[in-house]
């Protein structure tokens, strides 16, 4: 069990444990971020803005197709840390290539799904006709690579629970790196447009999935995968499926409930479309410090509780609702002040950066009470707990959100800054309700290593 590249949380300093952890995959994120950050940068300013408000307004239905198997990554994930917790290595390796061998069967039919899905989705989102070629191009090349996307972060999940989250970090910096390049190549170079942006994303995913595969087929821990042990394991997929569906349903209705807000900023044109698009790429920037805590925050819990240590498990996350607001915090303030620096380097046209600071600078200050529902959802989920937060999500990020947005825009007032505000209001209700659940439950009585 003791590889050099798997941590042990369930022992020492729980501050220095989370924050080894959150760096790496922090860092990782970031760079995970430049694939579609690059991509519109590349397009709002060598292309057109027709081709950047096209790309970006295909975000939610990317991460709506990708949210069905990130639920599944999850899932697999608590499984492992807590059965690495209890120094079971018979059962993580089991579930590990339990894990592998879905994943594979999943990426192709998400890959065929979504391609097939394309047009009735984009007439879904009233994609404006001047925008939709662009939008069609991208998501054609996007869902046709898409395995490589789902294997890369099926590999990062089940070495993340075992504590390993440097090494998908320094996956994620080459490929980048060469995403950039490749977007450059392409487009300026080669004139490929729209095209030539979703090709260098799929090259630069396909790499990491290769990397990642490596890694795990030479691993020296109980992770090591093996081309003769790959099976699926019904006890342990059920597991999985236990864990993982409520999440993946969670995050692919919360995902699919986010097409609509784009739908109504759809309605008012291409400058706010491009607007909001830009304020989007920043705002996958802010959350990336409390996302980051919270996945170790997932993973210290699963190891901890897995190890029987519950109040360990607790200080744990007091620990990290501490640290993601306090970086949050300190994010927040030159995001604010230079707004409209950060929206012209993404598009410079007047409209776009007049609409992309106002949704900034209205929209930011809420981020610290996201932190909230982002730790203790993590939290929860690490204790093998995922239908509350499932609950709770839907509620706060569907259900309340559709009621808000057609409220806002048939009675109050159909302008694009109170339509945005769907989102903040969102977090403060799931925020609330998860703070009560989790402050609630018996975390001794979620385990699954008894």
């Amino acid at each position: 069990m003791k590889a050099k590249t798997s941590v042990d949380m369930t022992q020492g300093n729980i501050l220095r444990h989370i924050i080894a952890f959150t760096l790496p995959l922090l860092a990782g994120n970031l760079f995970q971020q430049l694939y579609n950050m690059v991509d519109t940068w590349v397009l709002g300013n060598f292309v057109s803005n027709e081709a950047f408000s096209g790309v970006g307004s295909v975000t939610q239905i990317v991460n709506t197709m990708i949210s069905l198997f990130m639920g599944f990554s999850a899932g697999a994930s608590v499984v492992i840390s807590q059965y690495f917790g209890a120094k079971d290595e018979k059962n993580v390796s089991r579930t590990v290539h339990t894990t592998i061998a879905c994943s594979l069967i999943l990426g192709v039919v998400l890959s065929i799904v979504g391609v097939l899905l394309i047009p009735l989705l984009l007439r879904f989102m009233q994609v404006p006709s001047e925008v939709y070629p662009y939008s069609k191009s991208y998501l054609t090349i996007y869902f046709s690579g898409l395995l490589g996307l789902v294997i890369y972060n099926i590999g990062s999940a089940i070495l993340r629970a075992v504590g390993d989250s440097t090494r998908p970090f320094y996956y994620l910096v080459v490929c980048a790196l060469l995403n950039t390049v490749l977007d450059l190549l392409f487009v300026l170079k080669f004139g490929m447009g729209v095209e030539g942006v979703a090709y260098a994303t799929v090259i630069a995913q396909g790499l990491s999935a290769v990397l990642v595969l490596l890694t795990l087929f030479r691993s020296d821990s109980c992770v090591r995968l093996s081309l003769k042990k790959l099976r699926i394991a019904g006890d342990l997929l059920w597991k999985i499926v236990r864990i993982g569906f409520p999440s993946a349903l969670q995050m692919a209705l919360t995902s699919f409930s986010n097409v609509f807000v784009h739908r109504y900023i759809n309605f008012f044109g291409t400058d706010c479309i491009s607007g909001y698009s830009a304020y989007h790429k920043i705002d996958q920037l802010i959350i990336l410090p409390m996302q980051s805590v919270a996945l170790a925050s997932t993973t210290f819990m699963g190891q901890n509780l897995g190890y029987g240590d519950v109040a360990r498990a607790k200080r744990g996350v007091r620990t990290s609702l501490i640290l993601a607001m306090l970086t949050t915090g300190v994010l927040m303030i030159p995001v604010m002040v230079f707004a409209p620096h950060t929206i012209a380097f993404f598009n410079n046209t007047p409209g776009v950066v007049k609409m992309g600071t106002t949704f900034l600078r209205c929209l930011t200050p809420f981020y610290l009470i996201c932190c909230i529902n982002q730790i203790y959802i993590g939290a929860l989920r690490g204790a093998g707990d995922t239908k509350a937060p499932m609950i709770i999500m839907l509620t706060s990020f569907v259900a309340f959100r559709q009621a808000y947005l057609f409220v806002m825009a048939n009675f109050i007032v159909n302008e694009p800054l109170p339509i945005a505000l769907a989102y903040p209001m969102g977090w403060v209700l799931c925020s609330i309700l998860a703070a009560i659940y989790y402050h609630k439950t018996d975390l001794s009585k979620t385990r699954i290593t008894k």
